[in-house]
């Protein structure tokens, strides 16, 4: 048993048998990993403590194994309750005392409110885990002043910084409801602090004589990757099919899309579940500890799930959209490969997410405005970087590295884009920089530089400096890259304080003094990106496979011939071209091309399935296993709604208004439903516009007519039935002759 440590009896030459034999006892490792030790000692001394760690270095073990032999209760300030809960789990299997930790939020009972306090009283509870809200509260603050605090724990402590991530309010009263508790030390913990949130961090705590312990950023066994936004989810699938059985997280902007790409992953075989605040608490739960347990592979999150989840395997991350911040990015992609094995980190990048961000900004405070922005612009310029991303994060850390050790662990590495001189480029940049008296952000810059007259330019009289428009031969985009460059090597840096304007280092001024070569990196453009997510293409972006569409509507017309239907009946033209692009080989996947549903593949898909089968092994097909489906999610409930109100014979032009549609939209949404192979009446309907001689006229027309085509139907009538009354005898003719 160990005697528990008081900071003012400490006797620190005693203390490093105890520590290892702590260390082993409760958590069964042999030795710390890098400054935990030192960390810990810092801790028990009395002394505050700020300690930067990336995820998966090892951080909670800093302030738990102290609080564990330390007298009295360790108050940790955590920011969600998921994360409570899972800090607290872990410590609970460490010791056979359940009352060991506790969590005090709002998820708790007033029964369960009581338990934990006794516990406290009692002198059984060594970490109690509290959300920021929560220890405002009167109540909890009057019952802490009169119990034993060994130390504060501030987990996430970036939430303290409005340069933060995740900026909480809450937060920037810590230090003072620290003061009305105890006066007892303090460490600050975070995975993502630039210099400037550091400093925010410690001078919001009052804690500026803090020792602080700043790991380094590097996570050598995660690669880093950005791909242009397009067919998004096409993408991911194939990208998580050919890691099967592996554990990953995809992140979301918004709970919808969370929504539909957990769908969309689960109807195309993929063990995946949703999560998002808006779920309920104990589904939420449910969700985390399936992920944790392995019961499924994959989370799909908006940024409410992950932190501090401590999951070691997880070994892939993918941004369906970009984060907000190079801190957001940093702190999500560490969720992978925490154990030191394999982690790749994989974003989509489009402008058009940026923009959305930007519009989230408006209405803000000027300065959340500014702040947001500049964040904004960082991961921007890290997306479009072609420089090694490693370097570019570490930087952006306040951390100096090599590109030469990033060992192709990210993809501008790994693919090396073309390098050209940069000299003049560099030059040119350094004495707009100087003549603009290093005032200006890089927006600004890169205007001055092309010649392009903004109003800032104008009011400033910016055009009449003798380097205006000195780099009218190149876009701003050219521009911005070299800035990003320039910075990255440290030629210049932005200042913080006054949102991102452009200053020189010395090493800037004295290349302006004496320049020599350069070399600057070519920069991609992403603008090949899909303007919606759900735009399906040909699987491998390969050409239309005429050869199989011929041999598909031979086959079809030789089953209308022999169960005399008209071909159409059977499959139409866009389901035929989609087999051409997807090549489904069994009845199951013939259910994911466009316009059959089960009862149609069911019933016709066999022989072509077969075929396709056939052609497949015979030609070598490197066949697709990523079929996605469309606006699964968001449409399913809208048909089965319809459905139910034709069933209960409600006129289409009342189903139209009650759905804000047209009637031209109601017909369409039918025909979608009949073509997919579901039988729908509507005779009630058309009863009421067409008599029985009309109707068998159209349907018999149908029947013998080698095209559905309507404009086809209409001349053949010479325009005797409009395109409605047509569109409907067609669906009508189709629901009983296909379904």
């Amino acid at each position: 048993m160990f005697l528990y440590i008081r900071q003012e009896n400490l006797r620190y030459m005693n203390l490093t048998v105890d520590l290892k034999s702590a260390l082993r006892t409760y958590f069964g490792f042999d030795n710390f990993k890098g400054k935990q030790e030192d960390i810990i000692n810092s801790v028990l001394e009395g002394n505050n403590t700020f300690v930067i760690m990336p995820t998966g270095g090892g951080k909670s073990l800093c302030y738990q194994l102290p609080a564990l032999i330390s007298e009295g209760t360790a108050i940790v300030v955590s920011p969600l309750i998921a994360l409570m809960k899972n800090q607290v789990d872990a410590i609970r299997n460490v010791s056979d005392n359940e009352a060991i930790a506790h969590f005090l939020n709002s998820s708790l009972t007033k029964a369960e409110i009581t338990k934990v306090k006794n516990d406290i009283q009692n002198g059984n509870t060594k970490l109690l885990y509290v959300a920021p809200e929560s220890l405002v509260k009167q109540e909890n603050i009057d019952f802490l002043t009169s119990v034993d605090i060994s130390f504060f724990a501030i987990d996430e402590a970036h939430c303290i910084s409005e340069w933060g991530h995740d900026f909480r309010p809450e937060y920037r009263r810590l230090r003072e409801i620290f003061e009305r508790i105890s006066k007892v030390p303090t460490i600050a913990l975070t995975a993502t602090a630039t210099p400037k949130v550091q400093y925010d961090i410690q001078k919001n705590l009052n804690m500026l004589d803090a020792k602080v312990f700043k790991s380094s950023f590097n996570r050598d066994n995660l690669y880093y990757e950005i791909r242009p936004k397009k067919n998004v989810e096409k993408e991911i699938i194939r990208f998580i099919k050919a890691r099967e059985g592996k554990s990953g997280i995809v992140y979301c902007l918004s709970r919808k899309k969370v929504e539909e790409m957990a769908e969309i992953l689960q109807v195309n075989g993929i063990n995946a579940l949703p999560y998002h605040a808006g779920l309920d608490a104990h589904l939420r739960a449910r969700h985390q500890d399936m992920f944790l347990m392995e019961e499924i592979d994959v989370i799909v999150a908006t940024i409410a799930f992950g932190m501090g989840i401590d999951k070691p395997d997880v070994r892939y991350v993918i941004h369906h959209d970009i984060p907000k911040s190079l801190e957001s990015y940093y702190q999500e992609t560490g969720r992978a490969g925490r154990d030191g094995g394999e982690g790749e980190c994989l974003v989509f990048y489009s402008y058009k997410d940026i923009e959305k961000l930007e519009k989230f900004l408006q209405g803000k405070p000027v300065t959340e405005l500014e702040i947001g922005r500049q964040l904004l612009h960082e991961i921007v310029s890290f997306t479009e970087t072609s420089v090694c991303r490693r370097k570019y994060i570490l930087h952006y850390f306040g951390e100096d590295f090599d590109e030469h050790q990033c060992s192709s662990m990210c993809d501008n590495c790994r693919y090396p884009r073309e390098k050209i001189e940069g000299k003049e480029y560099i030059i040119k940049l350094l004495q707009a920089v100087t003549d603009l008296n290093e005032m200006q952000k890089a927006k600004h810059v890169c205007s001055f530089l092309t010649g392009n007259i903004t109003s800032d330019i104008k009011s400033y009289n910016h055009d009449k400096l003798p380097s205006f428009a000195s780099g009218k031969d190149k876009d701003e985009y050219f521009w911005s890259a070299v800035i990003r460059q320039a910075d990255v090597n440290n030629f210049i840096y932005k200042e913080i304080d006054s949102y991102g304007t452009i200053k020189l280092t010395e090493k800037g001024k004295e290349y302006l003094e004496n320049p020599v070569s350069f070399m600057i990196v070519k920069e991609r453009k992403f603008d090949d990106t899909d303007a919606e997510d759900d735009v399906v293409v040909d699987a491998k972006g390969s050409a239309f496979d005429d050869t199989l569409y011929q041999m598909l509507l031979d086959l079809r017309k030789s089953i209308s011939k022999q169960q005399n239907i008209p071909p159409f009946v059977i499959f139409q033209e866009p389901s035929l071209k989609d087999m051409c692009f997807q090549y489904p080989v069994t009845v199951d996947e013939l259910t994911h091309i466009q316009g059959v549903g089960t009862g149609k593949a069911a019933r016709y898909g066999i022989p072509f399935t077969e075929l396709i089968k056939r052609y497949v092994e015979e030609n070598n097909i490197d066949r697709p296993q990523d079929l996605v489906i469309k606006s699964i999610a968001n449409k399913s409930a809208l048909k089965v709604q319809l459905i139910q109100n034709i069933d209960r014979k409600l006129p289409l032009e009342d189903i139209g208004r009650a759905q804000g549609k047209s009637m031209d939209d109601i017909i369409e949404e039918i025909e979608g439903i009949v073509a997919s192979g579901t039988r729908v009446n509507i005779n009630y309907y058309i009863d009421e516009i067409l008599d029985q001689d009309n109707q068998e006229e159209i349907y018999d027309y149908f029947k013998e007519a080698e095209t559905d085509d309507l404009i086809e139907a209409y001349r053949e009538f010479d325009g005797d039935y409009s395109e409605e009354e047509l569109r409907l005898m067609r669906i009508k003719f189709m629901s009983e002759m296909a379904n």
